[in-house]
């Protein structure tokens, strides 16, 4: 870029000096030109869902041409320098696309990484302690429901203790019972019957 305007600047010290002066040349040109030559379009590029303004620019033919300036002395050093000066108008053009290109995208920048950052240094840390209190929270309940059950099974193991320990305290009363009642005789041992008297 700096080339072509250096160029460009070079070229038209040699008009001014072809011509005997820049002050004539330029009044000379005002003159003659009555709309722009160049002109410029502006369409939206989409780049990573960022829409980035392109610039285009275009020449529109023979309103404000000036082919015949500097015919007296000098025209063949002008239409070198409107030569050189288009190319550099197409350079800026395309230098003010980029540098706005570059200006959005590094505004976009900027904001994706805050919100990276914000993502990663707030959001995703809280999240993390956020998933640790429920689940210490969990594991204290699987703590509390595993005491109570085994609270709930050593109830229902002295129960069925206490509940064996009656039923055979009470099986043991109903047979000594029993036999307090029914003394068992044998019937086999040898007794000396009384004697019948008819």
């Amino acid at each position: 870029m700096g080339r072509v305007m250096q160029i460009a600047a070079f070229s038209l010290a040699e008009v001014a000096y072809a011509t005997g002066g820049a002050g004539n040349m330029s009044y000379e040109i005002t003159q003659v030109v009555s709309t722009a030559r160049f002109r410029l379009r502006s369409r939206q590029e989409n780049v990573s869902g960022v829409f980035l303004p392109a610039f285009e620019s275009y020449i529109t033919e023979g309103a404000g041409d000036f082919a015949l300036t500097g015919l007296g002395r000098g025209g063949q050093q002008v239409q070198r320098a409107r030569e050189v000066y288009s190319k550099a108008v197409e350079t800026l053009v395309e230098l003010a696309s980029l540098q706005t290109a570059f200006v959005i995208l590094d505004d976009v920048i900027k904001v994706v990484n805050r919100r990276v950052n914000a993502i990663e240094y707030v959001i995703i840390p809280r999240t993390e302690n956020t998933i640790k209190y429920i689940n210490s929270e969990l594991d204290e309940l699987d703590r509390e429901e595993f005491y109570r059950l085994k609270k709930v099974q050593g109830k229902k193991q002295r129960d069925s203790e206490e509940a064996e320990n009656e039923n055979a305290e009470r099986r043991l009363k109903f047979e000594k019972a029993a036999e307090d009642a029914n003394p068992s005789e044998d019937l086999l041992r040898e007794e000396e019957d009384e004697d019948v008297i008819f």
